[in-house]
């Protein structure tokens, strides 16, 4: 009876969100519901609920997640300081002269920003706003264009310094300490976000190079759709010009991502570093004011709040899941999957490519994981590659039609000549790249695993 409560509690879920509720009070409204309910019935101890407190001190006390408001206030601020657009506006005049080098330009900038911003909605719409009338007027297949945007903007999905993997990476330190004490492991061995960090870099960067090949054969084969970008100006972009605008950011992620896998720097120490780094980069442009700033803090102030919130409502969710049986009933069914590990990773990988489409990876990850993470790792699956394969599912699952939440994003931006149906068409072929990617990851795990165990020696 209990385990069913929890499954019928975890579909009841996804009504009250479609039904449009806020995410945060949806998760702990439905829980505490069911849990007076199930309290009445006499089937659901409330004891469950005393952890809650305990609970919610250690989020307020957690230092990895102090590093969420300052990497978003880092992404924020960069975008304010329009390095996206000086980016684009240097990159298109290196590449724009070659065949296809204006989709090239949109990736890489797309790349930068993913490692210098992390956030997914920011990134497509300014790519949208910034390169897609130009691409469109230069005589781009509208299609090509929306598919390269798009994918660009969700790198921030994956590649590092990424609040995804923030995220992820507090979750699976968590699931990964429970799976050991459940398995008897008393000195429990310890995953951090610094070790998803790593472990997403060659990921992220072979993405980023299969993405690129994917346009280079598009220009070779269909030049009409990628034509070559005539300058408005007759003036060449001189290396000056272009290191005054790869420079800066380059040196921000370096210090960022540097400081943390040469160990000098723990996550919310080095998003400091960005976050202070990203306003000198605004004052050195003179994008930097009170109002700016006002602004910047803002936009990060919502955004932190929204995912605190949220994984405060998850906190109440899991408790009452678990008070109902719902995480024995969940390994119940994934250790009797035919196919063992294969099998029970290959239905949860499918569960929360589905769940990607009408929730965000903020929920997913503190929902779903918290859930699914113990039991997969206690199965012997590596914490890292595990992490870094979930990114990439959810990475695809925003870019898959009809619900993926890049289209929407670029949607909102996109011209009325550039139709929805385009969009969709657009994004195939990076769906379809993305899905090489998983499978070179699940092939090869190696791949994630490699650079962690070289850095840590883990």
């Amino acid at each position: 009876m209990n385990g069913a409560m929890a499954l019928v509690m975890f579909a009841s879920v996804f009504v009250v969100l479609l039904a449009g509720y806020p995410v945060a009070f949806s998760l702990a409204g439905t829980a505490l519901g069911f849990a007076l309910a199930g309290q009445l019935m006499g089937n659901f101890d409330v004891v469950f609920l005393h952890a809650l407190p305990n609970r919610l001190f250690g989020i307020m006390t957690n230092m990895t997640l102090v590093a969420v408001p300052m990497f978003v206030f880092m992404g924020v601020m960069l975008e304010r300081s329009r390095v996206a657009e000086n980016l684009l506006e240097t990159m298109t005049a290196l590449f724009g002269s070659l065949r296809g080098g204006l989709g090239i330009s949109v990736m890489l900038v797309g790349m930068l920003l993913a490692a210098s911003t992390g956030i997914v909605g920011a990134t497509v719409v300014t790519m949208g706003l910034l390169s897609l009338p130009t691409m469109l007027r230069h005589g781009y297949d509208p299609k090509i264009a929306a598919g390269a945007i798009c994918a660009s903007g969700t790198l921030g999905q994956i590649i590092p310094p990424s609040i995804v993997l923030v995220l992820l990476g507090d979750v699976l330190s968590s699931a990964y300490s429970q799976a050991q004490l459940d398995q008897g492991i008393y000195a429990p061995k310890t995953v951090s976000v610094g070790d998803l960090f790593a472990g997403a870099l060659i990921p992220g960067l072979l993405l980023v190079a299969l993405y690129l090949a994917y346009l280079l054969v598009v220009a070779a084969k269909r030049p009409h759709s990628m034509p070559a970008y005539h300058q408005d100006s007759a003036e060449p972009v001189s290396g000056l010009r272009a290191l005054q605008a790869l420079l800066p950011p380059l040196l921000l992620i370096l210090a960022v991502l540097g400081s943390i896998l040469g160990g000098l720097a723990t996550p919310t120490e080095a998003a400091s570093v960005g976050a202070v780094g990203a306003m000198l980069l605004a004052v050195a442009r003179r994008r930097f004011n009170i109002k700016i700033l006002r602004d910047v803090v803002r936009n990060t102030l919502e955004v932190s709040s929204m995912v605190f919130l949220i994984l405060i409502g998850a906190s109440v969710f899991s408790l009452v899941f678990r008070g109902f049986g719902g995480d024995e009933l969940v390994e119940e069914l994934l250790t009797q999957l035919p196919g063992g590990v294969f099998g029970a990773m290959l239905v949860v990988m499918l569960v929360m490519f589905l769940l990607g489409f009408v929730l965000d990876f903020i929920e997913i990850t503190f929902v779903v994981v918290p859930i699914v993470g113990p039991i997969l790792l206690a199965m012997g699956l590596d914490p890292v590659w595990l992490g870094i394969m979930i990114a990439i599912n959810l990475q695809t699952s925003f870019l898959t039609p009809p619900f993926g939440f890049a289209l929407f994003y670029l949607r909102g931006v996109a011209p009325d000549s550039v139709t929805t149906g385009d969009i969709y068409r657009g994004v195939m072929p990076f769906i379809g790249i993305q899905l090489v990617m998983l499978g070179l990851l699940a092939a090869w795990p190696v791949l994630a695993t490699w650079l962690p165990g070289l850095v840590y020696g883990s």
